[in-house]
């Protein structure tokens, strides 16, 4: 099994990173020798903003993979992405939303993995793949608790869509790992482990 994890964290061994390899670890308790995890820092990653050219959403909808005119770093994620069974997204909550970066990750791979579907109405991107993958999602907040999330948490939201109708991931388990600054990592890091052994299981 291939799992690729997408941290959208600005910073290196701080919460979400260290939240996504206990999601690695769990992935790979028991497993070790049938799964391989490719792990991307985006904060390392030459990738620029979506031109809205629209020439992903228009190419031949029966292809596996539509073409991305931008040269960047998105040439060798999109192949990983392609060959993936399971997915795992770590991002910081930022103003209530997904890191910037992680966005516009997010707006680069949109179309080259969808298509103009018919549902809720025509053209709304659906899946290109049929194979079945996996997801989790793991967010984080310095400040606000858990009890609060649903007012501060719009990158949950936006990551189970990419997940669903882009993807084409069955999002398995989410974690919110709320107040890190009072309540530290630690009460979260087995909830992460739980996470990733869903996306093994």
């Amino acid at each position: 099994m291939k799992i690729l994890a997408i941290v959208g964290s600005y910073r290196k061994g701080k919460t979400i990173d260290t939240l996504v390899d206990r999601a690695i670890e769990g992935a790979c308790a028991g497993r070790a020798d049938d799964v391989h995890v490719d792990k991307l820092h985006l904060i390392d990653q030459r990738i620029e903003y979506c031109k809205n050219c629209m020439v992903c959403r228009e190419d031949d909808p029966d292809k596996a993979r539509a073409r991305c005119v931008i040269s960047d770093d998105m040439e060798a994620i999109y192949p990983l992405m392609e060959e993936a069974d399971g997915f795992i997204f770590g991002t910081p909550v930022n103003m209530g939303q997904a890191t910037a970066v992680m966005k516009t990750f997010v707006e680069r791979t949109a179309w080259v993995f969808a298509k103009p579907g018919r549902r809720p109405i025509p053209g709304c991107p659906t899946p290109r793949t049929t194979r079945q993958k996996k997801a989790v999602i793991i967010v984080s907040s310095g400040l606000v608790p858990p009890l609060l999330r649903r007012w501060c948490d719009d990158a949950t939201s936006l990551l189970r869509s990419h997940c669903v109708d882009i993807l084409g991931a069955k999002v398995v388990g989410t974690l919110y790992a709320g107040a890190v600054e009072k309540r530290g990592i630690e009460r979260y890091s087995q909830a992460a482990h739980r996470l990733g052994r869903r996306l093994t299981a």
